[in-house]
């Protein structure tokens, strides 16, 4: 450091305790000062010497070597911890807490705010699953997991994936059935685990509207997610056609009447990136969870796999 530097330093002290005196003698004569108040004994210093400055710089930098030091040296270690893979379970019970936390405090009355239709926007981003091309026309949702689906018109015996000789009972849907369900609108902000946000108009169906189809419990208004019907499990799967995605969901959290099943995003029927043609979209998880051109719902008493809760992500995800 040069000298000139020294004394632009020093002169930054000075000014320093000048505006601290100066601003402790407006308090006093303001009568806002606790010492004040307290009819406190207060003296006042001479003007600090060269000497005396440069003892309170050195105090003052050092001082900051000192805790940023210590920062970096808790930084580094936290950075070892998180990524040691001897730890994943302690993060799954911290999720897993967090998580229980979460469920006990929500409530279908909690809404998202909801924005003027000119702000909506878009970006595209994440791909799984969207690889191959899909043929609207044929594209049908596929609905398993149901005590009785012989009883619905949608049925079918054979519900399987395309690459699969593997049938099971359940329903198919297409999309006109699907837009032929109560008709909702809504403009949201999609926020993602990358930390980016956007506003979007959505267009669908409420999932809550959809699986009162099944389950006769759900229906009727004021919904309460802590009492739902006995004969609903407590868990749903979607899945991409391709099994490339897969996310889990929790039901408490897919019932909330901000999560849709949507078909039209910003005035226009979805787009093959954004998840035509059919997508869930919600304002109480991130992205991850938001799965594009689903393929199949499955209703299931089991928790769930989720592609990125693999990964060490947190399976809930909520926000």
């Amino acid at each position: 450091m040069t000298e000139k530097d020294e004394e632009v330093l020093i002169e930054k002290v000075r000014e320093i305790e000048l505006a601290k005196r100066e601003q402790e003698s407006a308090d006093r004569d303001r009568g806002e000062n606790t010492a004040t108040i307290l009819n406190e004994k207060r003296e006042f210093g001479e003007p600090l010497s060269d000497a005396d400055a440069k003892r309170q710089m050195f105090v003052r930098s050092r001082r900051t070597f000192l805790v940023g030091g210590a920062a970096a040296v808790l930084g580094y270690f936290g950075y070892s911890v998180l990524r040691d893979p001897a730890n994943e379970g302690f993060f799954k019970r911290v999720f897993g807490f967090n998580e229980k936390i979460s469920q006990t405090f929500f409530e279908s009355t909690d809404l998202a705010p909801e924005f003027p239709r000119e702000l909506a926007g878009a970006r595209v981003n994440g791909m799984i699953g969207l690889e191959s091309e899909l043929d609207p026309a044929k594209w049908k949702l596929q609905v398993t997991g149901l005590a009785e689906p012989r009883k619905f018109p949608q049925y079918s015996e054979f519900v399987s994936w395309p690459d699969s000789a593997n049938a099971v009972p359940g329903l198919v849907f297409s999309l006109e059935e699907m837009k032929a369900l109560p008709r909702v609108e809504m403009t949201t902000e999609l926020k993602c685990i990358e930390g980016w946000n956007v506003i979007v108009n959505w267009v669908g169906v409420r999932f809550s509207d959809f699986a009162a189809q099944f389950f006769p419990g759900l229906r009727g208004s004021g919904l309460d997610l802590h009492n739902l019907p006995s004969d609903l499990p407590p868990y749903v799967s979607l899945v991409t056609p391709d099994r490339s995605y897969y996310v889990g969901w929790d039901v408490q959290s897919i019932l909330h009447p901000q999560t849709l099943l949507a078909y039209e995003m910003n005035g226009e029927p979805l787009k093959p990136e954004h998840g035509a043609p059919l997508r869930l979209v919600t304002t109480t998880k991130y992205g991850i969870k938001q799965i594009k051109r689903i393929g199949r719902i499955e209703f299931t008493a089991e928790r769930p796999a989720d592609y990125w809760a693999e990964s060490g992500y947190d399976w809930y995800s909520g926000h």
